[in-house]
């Protein structure tokens, strides 16, 4: 059965044809594209029936109802829904600039596993080198040691401490670390900085990243 999946976007234009065409060919994947006022204005079971929350925002400071222009008889916040996450075996997976969104807010520092999340500067369009950290991870199965994907770097501290990193770039202006998981809670996280448009979305190491991620995010360790 296909794991039921909120693509949760919102902050940051996309190429809307594009992303919706890579999420509807997850294989495995039921993807809800859907912005996060919309998510937030679910009701709580509705929220609560998807195996994986896909974060693929950039806001900043929308963290209560009337800067995201929910309905005044909405009670239920940015700020309680997200500080809720964890709560229950929901997957996580954090994409490229959902890294940067809500800063200095300590709730999505722990989501991420980042204390510090300064981005000092970021290139559009660069070719990364990919190097596979753990071969063994089920996210990294059936992918090649090393690729290069176009993308663009983020040039910010290294996720560190308790995450476990599965990819790493030795691109002079990108962060090290690519990819990693970590619990938050009672959910699995996967966090992966790439993902800016359509150069990686169609590459196929990327989409394989993606499908594995959030199955491993969902407890489908395997196909």
């Amino acid at each position: 059965m296909a794991l039921k999946t909120a693509v949760i976007t919102g902050g940051h234009h996309l190429d809307v044809p594009a992303f919706y065409r890579m999420c509807r060919a997850l294989p495995g994947v039921d993807a809800y594209v859907q912005h996060l006022a919309d998510f937030v204005a679910s009701p709580p079971e509705v929220r609560q029936a998807y195996a994986v929350l896909v974060f693929y925002t950039h806001l900043k400071g929308e963290l209560n109802p009337d800067e995201l222009g929910l309905a005044p008889g909405r009670r239920d916040t940015v700020r309680s829904v997200l500080d809720s996450l964890g709560s229950r075996a929901q997957g996580i997976v954090v994409l490229h600039h959902s890294l940067l969104a809500f800063p200095g807010w300590d709730v999505w520092d722990a989501v991420v596993g980042m204390a510090d999340r300064t981005l000092t500067d970021y290139t559009h369009g660069q070719p990364v080198p990919y190097h596979v950290a753990d071969a063994e991870h089920p996210i990294c199965a059936g992918l090649p040691d090393d690729w290069t994907m176009t993308d663009e770097t983020y040039l910010m501290p290294d996720a560190a401490g308790d995450n476990h990193i599965l990819l790493t770039t030795d691109h002079p202006r990108s962060m090290r670390t690519l990819a990693w998981t970590r619990l938050h809670r009672e959910s699995r996280v996967f966090c992966l900085q790439g993902g800016d448009d359509p150069r990686a979305w169609d590459d196929p190491h990327y989409r394989t990243l993606l499908v594995q991620g959030i199955r491993w995010c969902g407890r489908k360790d395997s196909f």
